[in-house]
């Protein structure tokens, strides 16, 4: 049974809690405990699959005890939940917390983090991906500048001419940044010819999660690519589905997610056809013989994904566990338990419009189009628009 570890130094609103969650009872145990020390003593005595922990806590807060916990146990799936006056700290939990929950919260919605939590983990630690990380000779590491974006915007106190600076330090990063800004992508109405002024107008996460884009393209091999896998081609993808998902994640607190997703959703090409170019090929060949959406012919050849494959390498550069899974389960969206439309259905629903509008991608287009991802798809998990919307919604963020 798995477990969960709770952790909240008001007594009262840890057993509401956990009375709150009694029905989960029947799939983990869960203990509740009143202090950062407390809980630290737990993971020390044994292990937990999950923990559950108030960003407010008595001498250590939840970002220390997050802190604490992912060195002692780091295969423990953390997360915090925290009221909206303290949206502030936020940035200190981006490398700490896989999951970050507002408060109030509904019993139903912490279960269900939890469990998603849960199995993607087990997804992307599993015996499939395990098989095809292990054909990989060398996993790429965190790009150097993303890091150094990542560590600045993590701090209260660090300027947009700051932010700038780190990025103007790599002549081709700074290139394709401002590239991509005055693109069909981000519809200006006068170009940006500076990095400061792409801060200034995006903000700290947009520009931060554009320089992670395009610092991966600029380390993408530039000859030896199948038809239809060129970084010119992959790239116009990836920003293709960008657009799409933060235009129908328009208004919601994750759009700046739902464009990373959308970017890095085929992160796991970048591995696949650098390290295993053989099996690729023997993936392509069989998706056209057989007429299989590629990532099935994958599947047969590797035993996982790209999908799954790239979202294993962000959980390396620990990334959010959002994100992971709208990386992973992009093609099968059905797989997660799915109450309302999130990050995850805007990947998976603008990934879905965006593959059937490009038909001319040759090899690529066998990713193909899953046919659950549908008008359906959106009632079940109560979307605010219809397919039709969508599709709207999308045409007005494609390019003129």
């Amino acid at each position: 049974m798995k477990s969960v570890l709770m952790v909240d130094d008001e007594p009262a609103l840890l057993e509401g809690l956990k009375r709150r969650l009694g029905r989960a009872q029947s799939k983990w145990e869960m203990t509740a405990v009143p202090s950062a020390a407390s809980a630290i003593a737990e993971l020390q005595a044994k292990p937990y699959d999950a923990i559950v922990t108030d960003m407010r806590l008595a001498r250590k807060d939840g970002a220390q005890l997050l802190e604490l916990a992912s060195v002692k146990s780091p295969a423990t799936i953390r997360i915090v939940l925290s009221t909206s006056s303290e949206d502030g700290q936020v940035m200190r939990l981006v490398p700490l917390a896989h999951q970050y929950i507002a408060k109030p919260c509904e019993p139903h919605r912490l279960e269900q983090v939890i469990e998603r939590c849960m199995q993607l983990q087990e997804l992307l630690g599993g015996p499939r991906v395990r098989a095809a990380v292990g054909r990989i000779r060398t996993l790429p590491t965190l790009p150097r500048v993303y890091a150094r974006l990542r560590e600045a915007t993590a701090r209260e106190d660090t300027t947009a001419a700051q932010v700038a600076q780190i990025i103007s330090a790599d002549t081709a990063l700074t290139a394709k940044v401002l590239h991509v800004v005055n693109s069909a992508f981000f519809r200006h109405a006068r170009s940006i010819s500076r990095i400061e002024q792409a801060v200034v107008h995006l903000g700290f996460n947009a520009i931060r999660n554009l320089a992670l884009s395009a610092e991966v393209f600029c380390a993408w091999p530039q000859s030896g690519a199948p038809p239809g896998f060129e970084p010119e081609r992959l790239q116009e993808h990836a920003h293709n589905v960008a657009s799409a998902a933060r235009a129908l994640a328009r208004g919601s607190p994750w759009a700046d997610d739902a464009l990373l997703a959308g970017l890095l959703h085929d992160i796991g090409y970048w591995v696949l056809l650098q390290q295993c170019p053989q099996e690729m090929a023997r993936a392509i060949k069989l998706a056209a013989e057989r007429g299989l959406p590629l990532h099935e012919a994958e599947r047969v050849v590797l035993e996982a994904t790209h999908a799954e494959v790239g979202a294993y390498l962000l959980g390396l550069w620990g990334l959010p566990y959002p994100i992971l899974e709208a990386v992973a389960l992009h093609h099968n969206p059905m797989l997660a338990p799915q109450s309302e439309f999130d990050l995850l259905a805007a990947v998976a629903v603008a990934q879905e419009l965006i593959a059937g509008s490009e038909p001319d991608r040759k090899g690529a287009s066998h990713q193909g189009v899953s046919p659950a991802v549908d008008a359906r798809y959106l009632a079940t998990i109560r979307a605010p628009f219809d397919w039709a919307q969508a599709e709207q919604i999308v045409r007005g963020n494609s390019k003129p």
